[in-house]
Order: C-alpha cells, then structure tokens, then sequence
C-alpha cells in the first residue's frame, strides 16, 4: 500500500487525476484471457496515450464471464504492465460478498491503487439506503484500500446523491463513478466538495465538467484509447487546455471528434458494446479479439459497416 488507510482521500485526492481509461480485456480465439495483448494494449494506453490510470476487469472487461482466479490474475498482470506509470482501480464487484472481500484484499495485496465496487442488486428491498450505506461500510471496515462507489441503473434502482454523500464519510472512501443524469452529479458534487472525487463515464460530458464543476478526474470508459492514436491525441489535448483555463480552445478540440462519436456510435449494435468496442480497437492497431459467451459477437456486415464509417471518421493513424 502507498498510504494508509486513514490518508487514502488525500493520497487519492493528489493521485487519481486525470483521464482514466476502462479496459476491455483481449481473449484469444480458445477463450483464454490474452495475458501478451493486454500488456501490449496497456503499454500503448500509457506511453502512447498518456492515459493516466486503468479501470481494470470492469464491465467493459467483461468480468462476469470469469472465474476469480482469472479475475486475479487480471489484476496482477495489470498491476505489472502499468509499473508504475499509471494508476490502478480494480473492479472487486459481485453479488457474492464474500468475493467481493477476496477480490478486494487480492487488489490490495498485489499493489493496486484503489477498487472500485458497484451498487449491488437487492431482491426484497424497496427502501435501499441503510442496505447500500452497510454494504460499502462493511467492506471499508475489512480492508485498507481506496475504494470508489459505483452507481448505475444495472443494479435496478440508483444511490441518491444524499447516500452517496454519507458513504464519502467513510474513511477509505475516495471517489464515485456515477453513472445518473447530470443534475444528480451536479448536486453530488456540490454536497461533497473535494472530500471525494465525483465523475461519470460519459466522454461528451467530461468537458463542460472541468470546467463547469471543476472536476479533476475521469472514471472512466473506453473512449480515451478508442477515440485517439499516438498521433491525434484529441481527448488528452482538451483535457490539458481545460485544466489550463484555456477553455475556448479546449471547446474546438473537443468539438472536432464529433465525426469519431458519431462513427463510434452509429455502429454499435445494442446489444454487442463489447464485441464492437474491441473490433474498433482492432482497427486501431490495438489487441481485440472475441467476446465471451453468452456476449454475441459481431457479424461480418457489422464489422464491414463499422469498418467504413471508422476509415471515414478523420481518426489519424
């Protein structure tokens, strides 16, 4: 551990900075986590990117259809690509508490930054928020690590900004991905202050929210390293010209990938996120592969679609 658990909003309040990027895992063709095609991807995520930090075996990578062995060994390796050169969070959510124990102290054994754990699904339960305040104090109680609440509509209802706010008390409480509609942020933010950090996974938004709400972090999707190159770095740009106060700049920056969004987004089958968001990768140079099953995998009419509208997109290569 890099601090202790008494000092981890302030080490997370200097540290966890920045652009934060959630990575979808790599799977070989007989389903085995591609252990050389994530490093690879990693390595290009920070030296090529100056991506930040990782958000690592999240929902983006695909963490339900492995075993917590794998689960493990995802973090480990990522832990020993990043070296040092940019944050981790580690996704320790599960429905089961106890894995969600074991995955936390596996996190903080190994050298991760911090863990992230979402909201989880109640059954019964039509008033959550003494359940939700318990669960998250429990697993503060059992281990030393920063730990980053997750709220988002999966767990079938969504933590108010008042709960969110009394769960920042909790000593090794850092940060929040929330993913709401933008006044509950908003309210959360101004309730809170610096004591945590506050962010949402929308790219669109992460502008307006340096500098509108004066926002340090984003936690985190896959645009950051779907939506640049070693050599057309357009998120990573607008980011620093925001927190250089150079706020009309950083608005035309912005403003010129929206062909990227609408490519990106135009393209993407409902229900295939991940199998899309990795063919995209491919694209781009990066280590793609398979989705897992039961998760759908493209057709070749989706990849030749997506294919054109990324060639026409304006993506510098």
């Amino acid at each position: 551990m890099k601090y202790a658990k008494l000092d981890a909003k302030d080490y997370a309040r200097e540290h966890m900075r920045g652009i934060w990027a959630a990575a979808l895992n790599p799977f070989r063709a007989d389903g085995a986590l591609d252990e050389a095609g994530l490093t690879q991807n990693i390595n290009h995520w920070i030296e090529g990117l100056e991506i930040k930090g990782l958000f690592i075996c999240g929902k983006q990578g695909e963490f339900f259809s492995m075993s917590i062995e794998e689960r493990k060994r995802n973090f480990e390796i990522a832990v020993e690509a990043c070296d040092g050169r940019a944050g981790t969070i580690m996704s320790a959510s599960d429905q089961n508490f106890d894995t969600v124990l074991e995955l936390a102290r596996h996190a903080e054994a190994c050298g991760a930054d911090y863990i992230v754990v979402h909201a989880p699904m109640l059954h019964f339960v039509t008033d959550p928020d003494d359940t939700v305040y318990n669960y998250y104090k429990a697993i503060c109680d059992e281990v030393n690590i920063g730990i980053a609440m997750w709220s988002h509509p999966d767990s079938g209802y969504l933590m108010s900004p008042e709960l969110c706010a009394r769960i920042a008390e909790l000593p090794n409480i850092v940060a929040i991905k929330y993913s709401v509609p933008r006044e509950m942020y908003v309210r959360l933010t101004h309730m809170v202050g610096d004591k945590i950090h506050v962010s949402t996974a929308s790219e669109t938004e992460w502008l307006d929210n340096i500098i509108e709400l004066d926002w340090k972090l984003y936690l985190c999707s896959s645009p950051p390293y779907q939506f640049q190159t070693a050599v057309d770095r357009r998120m990573h740009d607008y980011t620093q010209l925001a927190f250089a106060g150079r706020h009309d700049e950083a608005r035309r920056v912005r403003d010129s990938l929206d062909p990227v969004r609408a490519a990106f987004r135009n393209t993407k089958p409902g229900g295939k996120p991940q199998a899309h968001g990795k063919y995209w990768q491919e694209l781009l140079g990066q280590v793609g592969g398979p989705v897992r099953a039961p998760l759908l995998q493209l057709t070749d009419a989706e990849k030749a679609a997506t294919r054109a509208a990324f060639e026409g997109c304006g993506l510098k290569l």
